[in-house]
């Protein structure tokens, strides 16, 4: 079986499942008009939210369609979005499994979540699921590395990541090449921020990290320390001060051939 769970996912995501709902950023509000106007998505569109999580994304697909389905492989995630999102659709499957009829749906969305399964079983069975030429869009909230205290941030993290699927290391594009499943229609990005205190909106939202959630409880703290002094380094601000966390959104359109 090709789609196995990563162990920083497994176990990450399964004990910080709340913290993930708590302290995660939404998505901007541009996000639904691209799934409008890009994706020529509406009110009668089938979707699919592949990877689900906690259920981030649904508070943006559900101003299109009220037509979605959501999957997670991760049984705690998948929990806290049904705590969120009780009217909606969910399963606990991986992308091998899943539980939808040929050709049903009009888009398929991986919000924060391709990158842990971007293989070529994958793609076939999303390829599967989708209409004649409809959607598969991929989206990732990234912090704006760009403001140099995000950046310091980044570069204490990346020591930490070992073989951990990662947006930024772009290996999940490789999954695009040599294959005749898939086209790629355009890349739209858009610049938003999560404000709040220090230890809420920079802290515990990267505690909330898969690998960093795997860790022991006197690692974290050693961690959350460092974040903070990081930050109060660069901007002056502590723990409880407000502050505004930059993320770029980026959204990927492909299109079934």
């Amino acid at each position: 079986m090709v789609d196995i769970i990563h162990p920083a996912a497994q176990k990450g995501f399964h004990v910080a499942a709340a913290l993930y709902q708590q302290v995660r950023p939404n998505y901007p509000q541009e996000i639904v008009q691209w799934l409008q106007q890009d994706l020529g998505l509406d009110a009668t569109s089938q979707l699919l939210d592949l990877g689900a999580g906690t259920g981030k994304f649904l508070d943006s697909l559900s101003q299109v369609s009220s037509h979605v389905f959501a999957v997670e492989p991760v049984a705690a995630m998948l929990e806290q979005l049904k705590l969120k999102h009780p009217h909606v659709q969910a399963h606990q499957a991986t992308t091998e499994q899943l539980p939808l009829p040929t050709m049903s749906m009009d888009a398929v969305l991986c919000a924060q979540s391709f990158h842990w399964f971007a293989n070529q079983d994958s793609l076939k069975a999303i390829h599967q699921v989708l209409k004649v030429q409809a959607s598969l869009g991929l989206v990732w909230n990234q912090r704006d590395e760009t403001v140099r205290w995000v950046k310091a941030l980044a570069d204490l993290l990346a020591g930490y990541e070992a073989d951990t699927p990662r947006f930024h290391s772009h290996q999940w594009k490789q999954v695009f090449q040599d294959q005749h499943l898939f086209q790629f229609i355009d890349l739209k990005t858009f610049a938003h921020s999560q404000r709040g205190r220090v230890e809420d909106v920079v802290s515990k939202r990267l505690l909330s990290t898969s690998f960093v959630a795997a860790m022991s409880t006197e690692q974290q703290q050693q961690l959350k320390q460092q974040f903070e002094d990081i930050v109060f380094q660069h901007t002056g601000l502590s723990a409880d001060d407000q502050i505004e966390f930059p993320y770029l959104t980026y959204a990927y359109h492909y299109r079934k051939i």
